[in-house]
């Protein structure tokens, strides 16, 4: 396969990805924010702290400026309809290497965003973001029971994953910066609820009654976003995916590279892991760290495969 090709199916799986997570990351802040004692300000600044966006300048930043810069902004890389149309472009640059029900999921609605102002967007926020949801949910269909397990769909898949790990990452350090104004000690009913809502977030309320029964202790809440490796939007399993989709391009292009050892040695880091010892070195501290490995691992992916 060509590199340019490699290019835009690694890319193509990275912009669906993120324009789902962040979809999933404003309805978390939309919970946060309508909690009782929450004026919103603070969940708002923490999710554009953690998406890496840059804040209006003096003034406190208000769900208006989450809908124009994280959802309707054509050009961000951040924003879901920026996203969505540079998925749209590495997909027809590739467009042969597509399915027909892959370019289809791409091309559905995908004007949708385009009209909209912010008010509109406003008055049909829940909607739109259960649209996002179900665009990435239809695309991600269509790439698993319509595209060959060539070495296209490993790139697209390895794409995917790697920017899977980074949002869950950054989901969680939204919660960190919400913490640094509490007063209210780790545990009290509103910092319950923030962690609740990020169960809602990634799906996963109900996998994670079965994994705890009911024991919502934050530092389990961490475990099951960052190690647990059987629930498909944590960490430690997007790990694996990428461990796996390394694997199989090797095979098919002969030769280990320093993404696969990079990789490998981070899941295997991750499988020994304690949560306890996590939280007592520093949560925040180790997300940010894992953020910069997610990154590296992107990095050497591209050095590897020339692009």
């Amino acid at each position: 396969m060509l590199s340019r090709a490699a290019e835009s199916l690694f890319w193509l799986g990275r912009y669906m990805e993120r324009a789902e997570a962040t979809a999933r990351m404003i309805s978390m802040g939309q919970r946060m924010a309508m909690l009782p004692g929450t004026q919103g300000q603070s969940e708002w600044t923490s999710l554009m702290q953690a998406t890496g966006t840059p804040p209006p300048e003096e003034r406190a930043i208000t769900e208006a400026d989450i809908v124009a810069l994280l959802i309707l902004d054509p050009e961000s890389p951040s924003a879901v309809q920026g996203c969505l149309s540079k998925a749209r472009e590495n997909g027809r640059a590739v467009r042969t290497a597509l399915t027909q029900e892959m370019w289809e999921s791409l091309n559905e609605d995908w004007r949708y965003l385009e009209s909209m102002d912010t008010q509109t967007a406003r008055r049909q926020l829940v909607q739109i973001l259960e649209w996002v949801r179900n665009k990435a949910a239809i695309f991600r269909g269509a790439v698993e029971t319509s595209m060959l397990r060539t070495e296209g769909y490993f790139f697209l898949r390895l794409g995917s994953n790697i920017e899977r790990a980074d949002m869950t990452l950054r989901l969680l350090n939204v919660k960190y910066f919400l913490l640094l104004p509490e007063t209210e000690v780790v545990g009290g009913g509103r910092d319950h609820h923030q962690w609740m809502s990020m169960l809602h977030a990634v799906s996963g309320l109900r996998a994670y009654h079965h994994n705890y029964a009911g024991d919502y202790a934050p530092w389990n809440i961490a475990d099951f976003l960052l190690l647990n490796q059987a629930f498909p939007r944590s960490v430690a399993f997007s790990y694996g995916q990428i461990d796996g989709c390394l694997a199989k391009l090797e095979k098919n292009y002969g030769g280990a590279h320093n993404c696969q050892r990079t990789a490998r040695a981070e899941l295997n880091r991750l499988s020994r892991l304690d949560i306890h010892a996590v939280f007592s070195d520093g949560l925040h501290e180790f997300i940010n760290d894992q953020i910069a490995k997610t990154a590296r691992i992107s990095k050497e992916v591209s050095d590897a495969y020339h692009f």
